[in-house]
C-alpha cells in the first residue's frame, strides 16, 4: 500500500525510475542502490520487460537518430548527434542518452516554456493583476491580490493544459495542479 512505502524506498523508485529513464546503466544503477551489477542487470531488465512501451519509446528514439543523426523535440528544436554511429563504444552510448534525454526533457522544456509565453501574454491574467515571477522546472510561481487568486489559479492550470509544442495538441492530457499560498512553500 501506498501508505506503507518507506521514504528509502520512495527515494530507490525516483533513482531508478529517473535513472532508466535517462539512460542510467547498470553499474551507476548498482552504485546509487548499493546492490550488485548482477542485481542491476536483473533489475533492469524486469523493469523495461513490464514497460514494453518505454522499452518501445527508446527503440524508437534510437532508431530515429541513427537514421537521421539527430532528434527533435516535441516544439520542433533539433539535436545533432554525431556520435551515434560511433565506433567507441562510450562515445555512442553517450549519443544514445543524449537523444533521449533531448526528446524527454527538451520536449519538457518546451511546454514549460510555451506555457509561459502564454501565462505572460494573458488578458484575463492582468486583469486579475496576476503577474509571473518565477519558473521552476514545471512549475509556474505568480503573484496575485487575495480576492483574484484562486481564478487566477484557474486560469493558469487552463492555460498550461493547454499548450501544444510544435503547434499540435498532445495525445496525452497535461494534468496541472495549482496551489495558493502567501509563499511558494505553503501553496506547494
Amino acid at each position: 500500500p501506498q501508505d506503507a512505502v518507506t521514504p528509502d524506498q520512495r527515494r530507490n523508485a525516483k533513482t531508478i525510475n529517473f535513472g532508466l529513464i535517462y539512460g542510467m546503466g547498470a553499474q551507476k544503477l548498482a552504485q546509487e542502490l548499493k546492490i550488485t551489477t548482477n542485481e542491476a542487470k536483473e533489475f533492469i531488465a524486469r523493469y523495461f520487460e513490464r514497460l514494453t512501451g518505454l522499452k518501445a519509446f527508446y527503440d524508437e528514439v534510437e532508431a530515429t537518430a541513427r537514421r537521421q543523426g539527430f532528434v527533435t523535440t516535441l516544439g520542433g528544436r533539433r539535436r545533432l548527434l554525431p556520435d551515434i554511429h560511433s565506433a567507441n563504444g562510450q562515445a555512442s552510448a553517450l549519443a544514445r542518452r543524449q537523444a533521449i534525454n533531448t526528446v524527454i526533457q527538451g520536449s519538457a522544456a518546451d511546454i514549460i516554456k510555451l506555457a509561459m509565453l502564454a501565462v505572460d501574454a494573458d488578458h484575463v491574467l492582468r486583469s486579475l493583476r496576476a503577474r509571473l515571477l518565477l519558473q521552476v522546472h514545471d512549475e509556474l510561481l505568480l503573484e496575485a491580490p487575495q480576492e483574484t487568486a484562486q481564478e487566477a489559479a484557474q486560469r493558469v492550470a487552463g492555460l498550461m493544459a493547454s499548450v501544444q509544442p510544435g503547434g499540435n495538441a498532445l495525445t496525452v492530457p497535461l494534468l496541472v495542479d495549482a496551489g495558493i499560498g502567501p509563499d511558494w512553500g505553503t501553496a506547494h
